[in-house]
């Protein structure tokens, strides 16, 4: 369970609810890392604006580079988190491939004909 405790704030350690309730633990971590997803979302959409007048364009590249790479970090995180919540509440684990790409295994796609 400390992966899902590393997942939020350090205070959540002190918190005996979620170290004796994992289910509880990860519900929060999911809520608390999509509040995240969203918060870096706007983020992004904002810098630019929120930015220029206050940095060069060049700390507004990185500024928006940070959030390009912390974005995905982000999302697949919370895919994790989804999963582990979803398996301490006794759901089966049903594996999926994702970003539309082939294996090379199983019969190819039917045809849009």
């Amino acid at each position: 369970m400390a992966w899902l405790l590393d997942a939020g704030p350090p205070e959540w350690r002190q918190l005996d609810a979620l170290r004796r309730h994992p289910i509880a633990l990860a519900h929060k971590a999911a809520l608390y890392v999509q509040g995240a997803v969203e918060a870096a979302r706007t983020g992004y959409r904002q810098a630019t604006r929120e930015l220029t007048h206050h940095l060069p364009p060049d700390a507004i590249h990185a500024v928006l580079d940070a959030y390009r790479i912390e974005g995905p970090r982000l999302i697949a995180l919370a895919q994790s988190i989804e999963v582990v919540e979803q398996a301490l509440r006794g759901h089966p684990f049903t594996p999926t491939l994702r970003g539309g790409g082939r294996t090379g295994a199983g019969p190819p796609p039917p045809s849009a004909a």
